[in-house]
């Protein structure tokens, strides 16, 4: 596949990937309502959601945390029949299979427990396992004529993440859906400052910044995989999780390509691992800087230390004009210039999953399946993937570079339960 192929340049606004689902409708309604209140004007209470009009038959593929969460929230959508389980450990499938009221037969395990899953019956998968395991989850899930809600980030090398852009055309020429739940692009108090910024609200862009910042993650001294595919385990692994540029801070790196609309050209940067008794190969600490082709800079931080800073996950964009922010957990503004615009980005974590869980629901019923998320998820992960590899490196790499090696990051996977 041609570096020409995935779009390096592309210029999509993000309101176009909610456009056309639920999601949309929603939040359009809020954005009338947000934009009234900046003008003095009375708000205008938002509609109903739509009605539920079928069931989806679905299955859960990842039963730990957040994977018996989020079938939670299918659950209780109402448009949703949870057929089945799958998890690497029996344990965890039987235990989403009860909280979810799903038949014993169809509760799976091991490596293959995704493919057996997908063979009993269900017409949509949700894949929430360890990101390793995405791409290849979500490719023969559609190409056994399955509909994908996506968990992030989709890939953690460059042949996984061409493999999800191959997805993402496959299911749209079977009229699949494949949905990537990022979040931040479904509150509406960031949709608007993003509509405002893509209006050209901040002038000349002149530099980005952007943090993804946590607590310590677990680092089991047992390094053994079957350990590591125990709960987060896994995170403190580069060849399950990407790192924590890839992984964690996939939702900072999400906002600013969607406020500036492209993917950057190179990544220099500097990497850490910093932590105490450190077990895992899972760096803790990120400072990278991308450029643009335009000379756009773009400075990225991340940290995963217990050093009680708190967690960020935060875009900041300043033009000539004004400057804006994008938050996860906070506020979210534009300030300068006559496009002024702020508000509170209220419990996303929740809302934005069920904002999503919505909008594969009405994409699978009403056929809505251009599936623009995966373009834009790919992109994400491969940037993150860059700016790691430009880290470990310690030198300047290009996109077109990073694309051309093509790099798998290998695991050994040897002796565990097929």
């Amino acid at each position: 596949m041609s570096e020409s192929s995935i779009h390096p340049q592309r210029n999509v606004s993000r309101r176009q990937f909610v456009g056309g689902s639920l999601a949309a409708t929603a939040a359009g309604s809020l954005l009338g309502a947000l934009h009234s209140q900046a003008d003095g004007a009375p708000a205008e209470a938002p509609p109903a959601a739509p009605p539920v009009t079928r069931k989806v038959k679905i299955g859960l593929i990842g039963c730990g945390g957040r994977g018996s969460w989020l079938g939670g929230l299918f659950k209780q959508h109402g448009g949703y029949d949870i057929h089945a389980t799958a998890d690497y450990f029996q344990a965890s499938a039987d235990q989403a299979g009860d909280a979810l009221g799903v038949d014993k037969a169809r509760r799976f395990s091991g490596l293959s427990a995704y493919q057996k899953l997908i063979a009993s019956g269900v017409e949509a998968v949700i894949v929430v396992n360890i990101p390793r395991f995405h791409a290849d989850h979500a490719h023969a899930a559609i190409e056994a004529g399955c509909h994908v809600y996506a968990a992030k980030p989709v890939a953690i090398d460059v042949p996984r993440a061409l493999k999800v852009l191959a997805a993402g055309k496959l299911a749209t020429g079977k009229k699949l859906v494949h949905l990537v739940d990022y979040q931040m692009p479904t509150d509406p108090v960031n949709i608007e400052v993003v509509k405002r910024i893509h209006a050209g609200a901040l002038g000349r862009l002149m530099h980005v910044d952007s943090h993804g910042f946590s607590g310590v993650w677990p680092d089991p001294a047992d390094r053994s995989v079957e350990n590591l595919l125990r709960r987060t385990n896994w995170i403190t692994s580069i060849p399950l999780a990407g790192d924590f540029i890839v992984e964690y801070s996939v939702h900072a790196i999400d906002a600013v390509l969607w406020a500036v609309g492209k993917r950057p050209l190179r990544a220099t940067g500097h990497t850490r691992r910093c932590r105490a008794n450190a077990h895992g190969d899972g760096r803790d600490l990120y400072l990278v800087t991308y450029e643009f082709e335009d000379g756009l800079v773009w400075t990225h931080r991340c940290q995963a230390l217990n050093n009680n800073a708190d967690n960020i996950i935060r875009c900041e964009l300043f033009g000539d004009v004004a400057n804006a922010q994008l938050d996860y957990y906070g506020k979210s503004f534009l300030r300068g210039g006559p496009q002024q615009f702020g508000g509170t980005v209220e419990n996303l974590y929740d809302a934005g999953a069920k904002r999503n869980v919505a909008t594969f629901y009405q994409n699978i019923v009403g056929g809505n399946c251009d599936n623009p998320t995966v373009q834009q998820a790919v992109d994400d992960a491969l940037t993150g993937i860059l700016g790691r590899e430009a880290a470990a490196r310690n030198q300047s790499l290009t996109m077109a570079e990073l694309i051309a090696e093509n790099k798998e990051l290998e695991l050994d996977l040897k002796g565990l339960q097929a």
